[in-house]
C-alpha cells in the first residue's frame, strides 16, 4: 500500500508538470518553434519565465527570424528585456534591415532603447539645434561684416544600427551641427547673402560629414528660423576706440605729470641760483672793504665805480620805460 501511495503521488506530480507545460509545448510544436519538453522543465527550474520565452520565440519564428531557445534564455538571465528586443528584431527584419539577435541583445544590455532605434531607423526623427531644453533657442554667429545672425535649425537623422553600439549620441550631433552653422555663417562676407539664401548654411554643413563615429546618419539640415542681431563689429570698434582713448588719456596724464615735476625741479633750481647770486652780492661789500684796507683801491676810484653803477641803472630804467611804452602802443 505504501509503494502504491508513493506511485500515485509521483503520478499526480508528473501529471501536474505535464499539464503545466503541455499547452506551451504543443504551441511551440505547431508553430515551428520546436522547444523541447525538457527545455521547458529546465527553464522552470532555472526560474526563467518560460511562458514569455515560448511566446517570443514563436513570434520570432513566425516572422522568419532564426534563433535558438538558449539565446532567448541567456538574454533573460542577463537581465535583458526579451520582449522589446524580440519586437525590435522582428521590426528590423520586416523592414529589410540586418539586425542579428546578438547585436540587438548587446544594444539592449548597453542601456539603449533598441526598439526606439529601429523605429528611428525606419522613420527618421527631427532634432532641434540648439536643444531648447538646454536653455537656448538660437545659435549666435557673426559674419565677416560684423553683423550678428541668430539661427535655429532642425536636423533630420536616421539611426545606423551597425554603429549604435559605441556610436556618439544626439548631443554630439547637436554640437557638431551647431559648430558647422557658426563656421558657415562666420565664413560669409555679408549677412545679406545668408538671409537671401539660408540653404548655403545647410549645404556647407552637410558636406562636412558631421555624422562620423555617431549612431545616426544625417538625412537633412533645414534652417527653421534666422534673425538679424546686433552689429557686433561696430560695437567692437567702439569698445576699441574707447580703450584707445583711455590709453591716450593715460599717456597724456603721464606726460603732464612729468612736465609738472620738471617745472618744480626748474623752480627749485632757479631759487638755488638766486640764493647763490645773493650770496655773491653780499660778498662784494666785503671785498671792497678789504681792498680799502689793503690800499688796492682809493676813494676816488670807489666814487667813480658808484657813478658808473648809477649811470648804468638809469640807462636800464630808461630802456625799460621805453619798452613798456612801445608795448602799450
Amino acid at each position: 500500500m505504501i509503494i502504491g501511495a508513493v506511485a500515485i503521488l509521483i503520478g499526480i506530480f508528473m501529471l501536474i508538470i505535464f499539464f503545466s507545460f503541455v499547452r506551451l509545448w504543443i504551441q511551440s510544436v505547431l508553430t515551428g518553434a520546436k522547444i523541447r519538453f525538457s527545455s521547458l522543465i529546465g527553464m522552470k527550474l532555472r526560474n526563467v519565465d518560460y511562458g514569455m520565452i515560448v511566446r517570443q520565440k514563436i513570434a520570432l519564428v513566425q516572422a522568419g527570424v532564426k534563433i535558438t531557445t538558449e539565446d532567448l534564455e541567456s538574454h533573460f538571465l542577463a537581465r535583458g528585456n526579451v520582449p522589446k528586443t524580440a519586437t525590435a528584431v522582428i521590426a528590423a527584419h520586416k523592414a529589410g534591415m540586418d539586425l542579428p539577435w546578438r547585436i540587438a541583445a548587446a544594444i539592449d544590455l548597453a542601456g539603449r532603447d533598441v526598439l526606439d532605434a529601429v523605429r528611428t531607423s525606419v522613420n527618421p526623427k527631427v532634432i532641434d539645434c540648439p536643444d531648447p531644453t538646454k536653455g537656448r533657442s538660437f545659435l549666435d554667429a557673426v559674419c565677416r561684416n560684423g553683423i550678428q545672425l541668430r539661427c535655429k535649425a532642425r536636423v533630420t537623422v536616421r539611426t545606423k544600427l551597425e554603429r549604435l553600439v559605441g556610436g556618439a549620441t544626439e548631443e554630439t550631433i547637436i554640437a557638431r551641427v551647431g559648430e558647422g552653422i557658426v563656421k558657415a555663417i562666420g565664413s560669409a562676407d555679408d549677412h545679406k547673402q545668408v538671409l537671401a539664401n539660408p540653404n548655403l548654411i545647410s549645404q556647407t554643413v552637410l558636406h562636412n560629414s558631421l555624422d562620423a563615429q555617431t549612431a545616426f546618419e544625417i538625412v537633412s539640415i533645414d534652417i527653421a528660423d534666422i534673425e538679424v542681431g546686433e552689429n557686433i563689429g561696430a560695437k567692437l570698434q567702439t569698445d576699441q576706440a574707447a580703450a584707445d582713448l583711455r590709453v591716450a588719456q593715460a599717456e597724456a596724464e603721464k606726460r603732464r605729470a612729468a612736465a609738472v615735476a620738471r617745472e618744480q625741479e626748474m623752480s627749485a633750481l632757479v631759487q638755488e641760483n638766486r640764493a647763490k647770486v645773493v650770496e655773491a652780492e653780499a660778498a662784494v661789500p666785503q671785498a671792497i672793504a678789504a681792498a680799502f684796507r689793503d690800499g688796492r683801491i682809493g676813494i676816488m676810484e670807489y666814487y667813480q665805480m658808484k657813478n658808473l653803477q648809477s649811470d648804468t641803472d638809469m640807462r636800464s630804467s630808461i630802456a625799460g620805460v621805453r619798452n613798456d611804452s612801445n608795448n602799450n602802443r
